[in-house]
């Protein structure tokens, strides 16, 4: 990768793991909360342990991804983890808000904040140089 596309990378990386351990706690926290915010939804029961579930699973996903101090590349793992879960998770919210009629104050900013990132990810992928 070029040097250019490192930088854009590793902050666009960081940025997402950032975004994602905050979510992550906020699930873990008030899953009933981040749920209101995002489709105007009450949950309780399982719904509400569900969402401390997926809280789990972000921040595990934002620590995997955390940025190291050395200005090292994030390895193809990390770029392959956000990449995907942005892509997947842009998708079935926009799939929430288009289809289910479902959407709070929040939903079309994340869908919004979900694609810039995996297409920010693609942009930096296409203007590194094959084999690099």
């Amino acid at each position: 990768m070029s040097e250019a596309a490192l930088i854009s990378s590793r902050r666009i990386v960081a940025f997402s793991a950032i975004v994602e351990t905050a979510t992550g706690v906020a699930l873990m926290i008030a899953p009933a909360v981040v749920s209101a915010l995002l489709v105007r939804a009450e949950i309780s029961g399982l719904a509400l342990l569900l969402g401390r579930c997926m809280g789990v699973s972000l921040v595990a996903l934002g620590l995997a991804c955390w940025p190291e101090q050395q200005r090292a590349q994030p390895g193809p793992a990390a770029l392959r983890a956000v990449f995907t879960y942005n892509a997947l998770i842009a998708l079935l919210l926009g799939y929430v808000g288009t289809v289910l009629q479902l959407g709070g104050p929040l939903l079309w900013p994340a869908v919004t904040l979900h694609g810039a990132v995996v297409l920010l990810l693609a942009w930096a992928r296409l203007r590194t140089p094959p084999g690099t």
